[in-house]
């Protein structure tokens, strides 16, 4: 393709040429051109296609944020409250991740911080692994779906996450019977269980911040639903 092209522009210069015997105006136009060529790359390039670039990262982030409220819809809001009662270390977290109204972005930040070193006391002898086994298979499709979504390669939180509630789904599809487990067993679903519960807080924490910024009515409704508050009412009073 380089070649065609430099020939094609090689045959319109000899054209010129030869119809008007004239090197100085070619020259003169190509100097020209070559001059121009820096400016042109810093408009096109560094300029429009980074507003493009910016444009477009910015639609993929909306329809991934539309991705990740459907999760927590689906799936994720669920297994932050199910798991959340069954905690020992329960109002510890609550505690940190109890968002109100009245939350800044520093008080975000700090509860990120909170999630990301997130350390859940939870003792699978007290949790109730049928009802969460049952749970996640009949999500399974809706997980796996989320997992094939292409813009899902701008959000490696997320992805983990998904990951994370897949593989808690496995280990105990893998189990044919969950009762009788022996302790070293139960002692590798805690830490499944801690792993899911950490990403779980990570991403609902920034998908809560995102919604605070650009759709009020949805904050509204998870400032009145979300577990980490002790009276939750999806009531306006």
């Amino acid at each position: 393709m380089a070649l065609l092209l430099l020939i094609v522009s090689a045959l319109g210069y000899t054209i010129h040429y030869l119809i008007f015997k004239d090197l100085y105006h070619i020259f003169i136009y190509m100097i020209g051109d070559f001059a121009f060529l820096p400016l042109e790359v810093l408009l096109v390039v560094l300029l429009i296609e980074r507003v493009l670039a910016y444009r477009e990262r910015q639609d993929k982030a909306l329809k991934l944020n539309m991705v990740i409220g459907a999760f927590f819809s689906e799936v994720g809001n669920y297994l932050l409250e199910s798991l959340l009662e069954q905690f020992i270390n329960k109002e510890e977290i609550t505690q940190h991740l109890n968002v109100s109204e009245k939350w800044t972005k520093a008080d975000f930040k700090k509860a990120t911080r909170y999630a990301y070193h997130l350390k859940v006391d939870v003792d699978c002898h007290h949790v109730d692994l049928t009802s969460l086994k049952a749970f996640l298979s009949q999500n399974r499709p809706f997980i796996l779906g989320l997992l094939g979504n292409p813009n899902l390669m701008e959000h490696d939180t997320f992805t983990d996450l998904l990951w994370a509630v897949t593989h808690l789904d496995e280990e105990l599809e893998a189990r044919t019977s969950l009762t009788g487990l022996p302790d070293t067993d139960l002692a590798h679903l805690d830490i499944d269980i801690e792993r899911c519960y950490d990403h779980l807080a990570s991403v609902w924490l920034s998908y809560v911040e995102n919604v605070k910024s650009k759709y009020p009515y949805l904050y509204s409704l998870i400032l009145r639903i979300h577990p980490f508050q002790e009276n939750r009412t999806p009531l306006v009073s």
